[in-house]
Formats: structure tokens, sequence, C-alpha cells
């Protein structure tokens, strides 16, 4: 197995929400031990991916994530948080990869070959294997900062801008976990 390129599949999950992190996952899947089911995070159950997050961390050959904060998101703006969280997944691999095929239009600094798929998560198996294990990691953070930061509804929209999202923002305020750089936090925040 030592000739082989190990190919990584990579995704993120979290450049929409007005709330949290945004988080990537990269994996090689195990040539040896496929996993069925996969696809696009997006076109699951919240009862499948978790059942596929489990199966993936079994038998993936490795698997890692990789995040961007709030303050990194607003700093930098979300696609280049998104990139940082993606390099930060594949730097985080046990085993390094040769080559990565990255979910999107762009790619991030690698110390690899790496080449963009649009769609590549209903397309490419690691690539929906990384968007399973991003989004199922993100999921329960937000419901973990749901406890922490009550009356959003985080657990139930994840920190997307739904209309209860953002008429809770404008009765409770702005949290430490919205992203200030977001039209909607940033417009509460100036007052207009």
């Amino acid at each position: 197995m030592s000739d082989l390129i190990w190919i990584a599949g990579v995704d993120e999950v979290g450049r929409g929400p007005l709330a949290g992190p945004v988080v990537a996952a990269a994996v090689i899947l195990h040539p040896d031990r496929p996993i069925a089911g996969l696809a696009d995070s997006k076109k699951l159950s919240e009862k499948r991916r978790e059942q596929l997050a489990r199966e993936i961390r079994e038998m993936a050959l490795c698997w890692a994530l990789g995040r961007a904060e709030v303050e990194e998101i607003d700093r930098l703006n979300i696609l280049h948080a998104s990139l940082l969280a993606m390099k930060r997944a594949v730097e985080a691999l046990g085993t390094r990869p040769g080559h990565a095929l990255i979910d999107g239009n762009r790619c991030p600094d690698l110390p690899c070959s790496a080449e963009a798929i649009v769609g590549g998560d209903a397309s490419e198996p690691a690539i929906s294997a990384a968007s399973i294990l991003a989004k199922v990691s993100r999921d329960r953070e937000m419901v973990l900062l749901d406890q922490q930061y009550p009356g959003y509804g985080l657990a139930k929209h994840k920190g997307y801008p739904t209309k209860v999202h953002v008429e809770a923002l404008r009765e409770i305020g702005v949290s430490p976990i919205h992203r200030r750089s977001f039209g909607p936090v940033k417009r509460l925040l100036s007052g207009s």
C-alpha cells in the first residue's frame, strides 16, 4: 500500500450562518473498506448522517477536522476562513495525502496537489465523507452553543439566518458567537 498516492476528500460546513465557526473535514477513505451510502450531507437525514459519520470514523484510513473561529471569519472574510479551516483539516490528517479533492471552486494552500470540484460532495465519495463529518461535527457544536446562548434557536437552525434567528438577534442582541461582519449582525450593531 505504500506505493499508493493517498487522496483526501475535503469539504467545509457553515459558510452561510450568522453564528458559530466554519468547520472542515478531510477524509482519506480506505481502499479495502468501502462505505455504502455516501452522499452530499445536505441530502441525508440527520439520523443517516449520524450513522454514516460513525462508519466513516471507524472505517476510513484517516480523518481530521479543521475550523476557523468567528474572530477569524470576521477578520479574514468567510471565503478565506473556509479555506483556512480546510487547510487545517488536511494538515491534521494522520496520513499525508498526495492529492486532495476539494468541494467547490477554490483550493486552499496545501502541502499536496489539489483539485477543486464543484458539486464534489455529490460525486466524490471522499468529499461526501468529509461533508458528512463536517456537518455532524458542526451541528453537534451548535446544539451545545444553544445551551450556552439560549433564546436564539441555534439547535434548530444551526446559526443560519432564519426569520426566528434574526428576530431573536433583534430582541436579545448580538452574542460573542455571532459573526459581526455578516449583514444582519452588522446592521444591528450599527443601529441601521
